[in-house]
């Protein structure tokens, strides 16, 4: 599905370096479009740049739909073992188990959540 939407070209990158992002290659250009709108000297922009090149990289879906999270970004995450895949509105993350379990015991869905994302009509 992600192909026939998109193509095979996807950018694989993380911000943290305890996910990994994966982005159709059509999606991330449109982020770096609203980057390139911000002045150079802007310090979140450069910070942000720093991070998703550092960990990111072109890559693309191979014959049976795969492709490879770069290295730097597997050992920074721990992506050994078992993983998650949670899809986002426009990209997926990928997710060592352990880590995302942890999170969601960490930051739980609140009574505000509920009501932020009902008035929103969600």
């Amino acid at each position: 599905m992600l192909e026939d939407r998109f193509g095979p070209e996807l950018f694989v990158t993380s911000i943290l370096g305890d996910s990994a992002l994966i982005y159709p290659l059509a999606v991330w250009e449109e982020i770096e479009n609203r980057l390139a709108a911000l002045p150079s000297t802007e310090p979140s922009k450069r910070r942000f740049l720093q991070r998703v090149s550092f960990y990111g990289q072109q890559v693309s879906l191979d014959a049976q739909g795969r492709f490879l999270i770069p290295q730097i970004l597997r050992d920074k995450a721990a992506m050994s073992g078992d993983v998650v895949v949670s899809a986002q509105l426009d990209h997926l993350v990928v997710w060592n188990r352990e880590r995302i379990e942890q999170l969601l015991e960490e930051e739980p869905f609140t009574e505000d959540d509920l009501r932020i994302l009902t008035q929103a009509g969600i």
